[in-house]
C-alpha cells in the first residue's frame, strides 16, 4: 500500500468518524469536535487528490494547496465561534445540553399549568 493511498485511507476515515459523531453525539461540544475531525478528513482528502494529480505527471496544482490553508483558517474561526456561543448557552441555560422540555411532536402534552 503506497503512502497516497495510506493517507486517502485516513482522510476517509476521519471524515466517516465525524459524520458518525455529528449523528450520535447530543452534547455541542463533541459535536464541535466531531465537526473539526470531519473538516481534518476532508483537509488530507484534498491533499491526497493534488498529490495523486502530481504523480500522475500533471503539473502542481497550487489551488488544492491553497483551499486547505484557507480552510484550515476557517475551520479555526468557526470553531473559536462555536465553543464562545456554547460557553453563552451554558451560562444563560445553566447547561450545555439542547435537549429542550417541549412535548415530542404527537405527545400529549398533558394539563395546563
Amino acid at each position: 500500500m503506497g503512502d497516497v493511498t495510506l493517507f486517502g485511507v485516513a482522510g476517509a476515515v476521519l471524515a466517516g468518524l465525524g459524520v458518525y459523531g455529528l449523528i450520535a453525539s447530543p452534547q455541542p461540544l463533541r459535536k464541535i469536535l466531531a465537526l473539526n475531525v470531519l473538516g481534518t478528513g476532508v483537509f488530507l482528502l484534498f491533499g491526497v487528490v493534488a498529490r495523486r494529480g502530481a504523480a500522475a505527471g500533471l503539473g502542481a496544482d497550487p489551488v488544492p494547496q491553497a483551499l486547505v490553508i484557507t480552510g484550515i483558517v476557517v475551520a479555526f474561526a468557526a470553531t473559536a465561534l462555536a465553543v464562545a456561543l456554547t460557553l453563552a448557552l451554558t451560562r444563560a441555560a445553566g447547561s450545555a445540553s439542547l435537549e429542550s422540555d417541549a412535548p415530542a411532536v404527537g405527545e400529549d402534552p398533558g394539563p395546563p399549568r
